[in-house]
């Protein structure tokens, strides 16, 4: 089997979406381990191929990949006749994750709203705020639905 490299667009690309994940707070081992499986030709790689290609220690590199297994951002593989496992970003249950985020919008909603309600009325700026992003969450799990139906009927 050949070895895998990157040619400096594909480098410069996995920079700027690890930069992108960083700023959705994600650090920047994961984000580069994340970026780099988004934009490697292969499907899948081997946890060497990731420390090499991203030139991070193995212990960097078991790290970010624990991380982004932990959080669901990434499954992994074994081949028939192989031992070791072969780690790609999960894309496949995209709306299975976007139906538990859903729930998890709802429920922080609904824990904010019961914050708010214990709240002393003293500190009034802060609770609008606290009601306003109770009430945009809300909002935001009343409407995706729809738009997700919208976005599966299109032409």
């Amino acid at each position: 089997m050949s070895e895998i490299k990157l040619n400096k667009d594909q480098q410069e690309l996995i920079e700027r979406v690890g930069v992108a994940y960083e700023n959705h707070q994600m650090a920047p081992a994961p984000a580069r381990v994340a970026a780099l499986l988004l934009v490697v030709p292969q499907a899948e790689l081997p946890f060497e191929d990731i420390s090499r290609l991203l030139n991070l220690s193995k212990s960097a590199t078991s790290n970010a990949i624990n991380l982004l297994l932990t959080i669901n951002r990434l499954e992994y593989i074994t081949k028939p006749g192989e031992r070791r496992r072969y780690f790609r970003v999960k894309l496949m249950t995209w709306r299975e994750d976007l139906n538990r985020s859903l729930t998890g919008i709802t429920a922080m909603s609904a824990i904010y709203k019961e914050v708010l309600a214990q709240r002393p009325k003293g500190s009034a700026e802060f609770n609008r705020s606290l009601a306003d992003l109770a009430g945009f969450l809300e909002f935001m799990a009343k409407e995706l639905p729809a738009l997700y139906k919208k976005w599966e009927q299109r032409a």
